[in-house]
């Protein structure tokens, strides 16, 4: 991409956010209405991921878990930790809308490739860092797309977290590279599309 397709982009994210956050405002408060009376704590889950440039920043969703839990990074299909109200949030993907705040912060945009948590991004290679960070994380890319059913590949598996270690995020951060390096804003736009298809026939 050029600047002026980055200006594009970055216009284009804001504006998308604003109309989306302004059109879904009633779906919000009814989201975080039905979190509260489901579990004891917050409306919001925030947690430091890796952004721009390697800077540090607190993604936002809707509290999909206990307040209690124990820590574990990684969640499988059937973890008991996840509430009755965030099993529905996590299967439909409503918990990631509070994302378009990130993005109208300026800390993600709509494409590009998915924030980690800093331990988990330390593992990524030096060469395939450096890259993956050279661009705003976005709230949908190719490898969310491909793993969509990520909760349940986990649960299949004996030790989730080696799984998300030694398989799943490996592959995630060659997906992301490859992105980073053919990525168009139309390109981004057919993301957007089949992210939205995807979502719907789940």
């Amino acid at each position: 991409m050029g600047s002026g397709d980055l200006d594009a982009k970055r216009v284009f994210d804001l504006v998308v956010s604003l109309a989306l956050l302004a059109g879904l405002w009633p779906l919000l408060v009814v989201i975080a209405v039905a979190v509260l009376v489901d579990s004891r704590g917050p409306v919001m889950f925030r947690q430091e991921r890796v952004g721009l440039g390697g800077q540090l920043f607190r993604i936002h969703k809707f509290r999909t878990m206990t307040v209690t839990h124990d820590g574990v990074l990684v969640s499988a299909t059937g973890d008991r930790r996840v509430t009755r109200v965030g099993r529905v949030l996590r299967r439909t993907k409503l918990d990631e809308l509070p994302q378009l705040l990130d993005v109208v912060a300026g800390n993600m945009s709509l494409v590009g490739p998915r924030p980690e948590v800093p331990s988990y991004a330390a593992l990524w290679p030096a060469e395939s860092y450096s890259l993956i960070v050279s661009v705003r994380p976005g709230v949908t890319d190719p490898a969310s797309i491909r793993f969509r059913n990520e909760a349940d590949l986990l649960a299949a598996v004996d030790d989730p977290d080696a799984y998300y270690r030694d398989v799943i995020l490996p592959e995630k951060a060659r997906i992301y590279v490859d992105y980073v390096r053919r990525r168009t804003f139309t390109g981004d736009l057919g993301i957007l599309a089949r992210t939205v298809k995807s979502v719907l026939r789940h």
